[in-house]
């Protein structure tokens, strides 16, 4: 759930914080307060698109911040830990500027991320649905993805599958197709092959070849240094009055202590096998001596070789093992482009194949689709049911068509609102206030994903029972997601479990939103004002409490 909420230089916000709780918030005010603005600055929070607009007149830059808490099993925590983002305590903090050039900054518990990683993680937290939003019912190809979402435990896996399976066809598709090219573009590509794989094959590249050789032209490069070092280090160690004599010495006098108090044993031992130790690395170093030499012609052929690598490297590929990778590549290629005629029977047949197992698939995919489409006909006939709108009837309908990446579905939402009415395509025969209850019936079932959902004047275009059918489906849903509404209706205000007013004033000649958390006479009066639109009237003032009332009787029942 979202618990709070920080704005800071939005709009006509200069600054308030809002400490949200669980259930149904209901925010309400005059037109233009700021109701908008708010919930416009939690889209912007999840990774809504912004701009420079948004910036208080005066000022560098907005902030938006909000602390959000997440159940254990919440599935933001798999995206998070693909993100590298650690969720303690179940807290998360999402965090945006937008500066007065427009340029964004997005932070998710610190961390920098980009808006697109914002708005993942952002849409796995809030679903914000407007008065405008019933448009994603209006699109006819959003049926299909719909569906999919209502049966996800299900289809997911199977559509999974089957997207496997489809983007093979694809893939063999796609090389019948380049076999397929004119003779001339064939014969023009295999000249090049062929004459890339000789260059390469030529040049008999061995796996590290260039490390190698890389290697051994440092040391001779460095031959000098190399020797006076080996030379300077043998001759300390076995030169007359030089380290081994010295060592030597030692062995033999401890040798004659140990002899006469055996407490010098160890000493004499660690000398002694120190001694001997040091004799064979002279011994190494007196024949490396006389092995190492410098071979100009050598070093020659070492810089002939490397360069002869590096023109390889730049035309194919960054590593000797790039280059012989890739001359497995063309030489499979070139083969194909030989045996074209043979290769395309071959892959003709994989294609065959491979479309019987999509078609399959996809069948079972459409079966599960339809058993699914009729739990959710089911389900939302009886919403809608309670939202008055029980004659009406909801309808799933499929259309066969070619395999594609969904599947071979099309799907669309019928509707027939009146009896005895033909269905009809859902947006050709609903009108504002029934797409507004059908989408309220369609997030009371999809809305259970979230931690929050908010509504922002989804109500618009009903009244009288209608709506307080749709003021109880909205607290239903608030039962298992923390719900935002932003609601002109009294029935609504009602049923809140915390009222926010969202107020303006001025003060030194700038507008300013506030706001304030009503008490049970507050929310009485500003219901009373909501009733009655101006003065507020005793029997206003009556109908209103009785709301609160009936609002409580219900909730509790």
């Amino acid at each position: 759930m979202l618990q709070e909420l920080t704005i800071r230089n939005f709009a006509i916000i200069d600054q308030i914080s809002i400490s949200f709780s669980e259930g149904l918030t209901v925010l309400t005010g005059e037109t233009g307060a700021g109701k908008s603005i708010i919930i416009d600055a939690i889209h912007l929070l999840v990774g809504g698109r912004g701009s420079a607009e948004y910036v208080r007149h005066g000022e560098p830059k907005a902030e938006i911040e909000g602390l959000f808490f997440v159940h254990d099993n919440h599935t933001c925590y798999a995206k998070a830990a693909e993100l590298g983002i650690e969720i303690e305590e179940g807290m998360l903090v999402l965090r945006r500027e937008i500066s007065s050039s427009g340029k964004s900054v997005c932070r998710i518990n610190g961390k920098l991320v980009t808006l697109t990683v914002l708005r993942d993680l952002g849409g796995m937290l809030i679903d914000i649905h407007g008065q405008h939003e019933h448009q994603e019912l209006m699109n006819e190809s959003m049926h299909l993805f719909l569906l999919d979402e209502f049966g996800k435990d299900e289809i997911a896996k199977k559509l999974i599958d089957y997207r496997k399976k489809y983007a093979e066809l694809v893939e063999v598709k796609k090389k019948i197709s380049e076999l397929s090219k004119n003779e001339q573009q064939m014969a023009q590509r295999l000249d090049l092959l062929q004459f890339q794989v000789q260059e390469i094959e030529k040049a008999g590249l061995k796996l590290h070849e260039d490390e190698m050789l890389e290697e051994e032209k440092k040391r001779l490069v460095n031959y000098e240094r190399l020797f006076e070092s080996l030379k300077a280090g043998y001759e300390n160690l076995q030169e007359d009055q030089k380290g081994l004599d010295f060592v030597g010495q030692a062995m033999s006098v401890l040798e004659t202590a140990a002899e006469i108090d055996n407490t010098y044993k160890d000493m004499f031992e660690s000398i002694s096998n120190s001694f001997y130790l040091l004799e064979d690395t002279a011994r190494a170093l007196r024949n490396e001596l006389d092995l190492l030499e410098f071979d100009p012609q050598r070093l020659n052929e070492i810089e002939i070789r490397l360069n002869e690598i590096n023109q390889l490297k730049r035309k194919y590929g960054f590593t000797v093992e790039d280059i012989l990778d890739y001359l497995e590549k063309i030489k499979e290629e070139a083969e194909s482009i030989i045996h074209r005629d043979s290769r395309i029977e071959e892959l003709q047949a994989v294609h065959i194949s491979l479309r019987e197992e999509v078609l399959k698939i996809g069948t079972q995919l459409s079966k599960l689709r339809k058993k699914w489409a009729e739990k959710l006909k089911s389900a939302i006939q009886k919403e809608l049911k309670v939202l008055y709108m029980d004659k009406t009837v909801f309808e799933v309908v499929f259309q066969k068509q070619d395999e594609n990446i969904n599947g071979l579905d099309d799907v669309q939402f019928y509707l027939s609102t009146n009896p005895g009415e033909p269905l009809k395509l859902l947006s050709k025969v609903a009108s504002g206030g029934e797409l507004s209850r059908i989408m309220l019936a369609l997030k009371t079932i999809f809305s259970k994903r979230v931690t929050s959902v908010i509504f922002d004047e989804v109500d618009t275009g009903v009244s009288g029972r209608v709506a307080q059918a749709m003021a109880e489906k909205i607290h239903q849903i608030s039962n298992y997601s923390q719900v935002l509404c932003i609601s002109h209706l009294p029935q609504v205000a009602a049923m809140a479990d915390t009222h926010l007013l969202i107020s303006k004033k001025i003060t030194e000649g700038r507008t300013r939103t506030a706001i304030k958390n009503l008490d049970k006479d507050e929310k009485i009066n500003e219901i009373g004002r909501m009733i009655a639109g101006t003065e507020i009237t005793a029997i206003t003032k009556k109908h209103a409490k009785e709301l609160v009332e009936f609002a409580y009787t219900l909730k509790n029942n």
